[in-house]
């Protein structure tokens, strides 16, 4: 009878530490476009102060979907080109001043980059800024000052989020922005994302913010 007892705590004793555990260690970044997190988790004064690191995957591919083409089947959708030049609109609200932007060179994150950005510096190929090296090449391409955007592809954005500890992070939305900041001591350190949809939520945090410069017409125009 002890025996069962002991064997019964064990289990609920175990159950418990996983509970705990999932609840302290998120499998996914939060959302930075809820509860004023663009504001509390340091985003906008690490974007202010061009420490940031983004990254944002092109918006609905074509040759994946029923939607009608932009272009090539190897780009966006029409909708997807919509939904790009809107996320493009919000980052512009937030301030581009300081930001380099890259893209890969496929069609669809091309497409994506110039649709949200106009002007971009692209990348000899897709698994530069990618893979297992991802970690040191941000740090070669971001420079001191400077927001460094990267337009992607959901698996490179999966390989940034596993080697800063989300390795069973949900992959990547279309046109989803994952912000990670290089830290005063080097780190990079990642403070959440923010869904291409909900990016009136988060400019709303910042027209509430005093002194952002941010207007009611530039969030009704989102």
């Amino acid at each position: 009878m002890l025996k069962r007892l002991s064997l019964r705590f064990v289990a609920v004793f175990a159950l418990c530490l996983l509970v705990t555990s999932a609840m302290l260690w998120p499998s996914s970044p939060q959302n930075l476009a809820v509860e004023h997190r663009l504001l509390t988790s340091g985003a906008l004064a690490a974007w202010r102060s061009g420490r940031l690191i983004v990254l944002v995957r092109h918006a609905e591919r074509c040759d994946r979907s029923d939607n009608p083409c932009l272009g090539p089947i190897d780009g966006l959708t029409r909708p997807g080109g919509a939904s790009a030049a809107a996320v493009g609109s919000a980052f512009h609200a937030l301030g581009m001043p300081h930001s380099d932007v890259f893209s890969s060179p496929a069609t669809r994150t091309l497409q994506t980059s110039r649709l949200m950005f106009a002007k971009v510096h692209v990348l000899p190929d897709r698994q530069t800024l990618c893979g297992r090296a991802i970690v040191h090449d941000v740090y070669t391409h971001k420079l001191v000052g400077r927001n460094l955007l990267l337009v992607t592809h959901s698996g490179c954005i999966s390989d940034l989020e596993r080697a800063l500890g989300y390795p069973h992070a949900d992959n990547a939305e279309y046109g989803s922005s994952l912000f990670v900041e290089l830290t005063a001591h080097g780190k990079l350190k990642v403070l959440g994302s923010v869904a291409s949809q909900d990016w009136h939520l988060a400019l709303e945090q910042l027209h509430a913010y005093a002194g952002t410069g941010i207007t009611r017409n530039g969030l009704t125009d989102l």
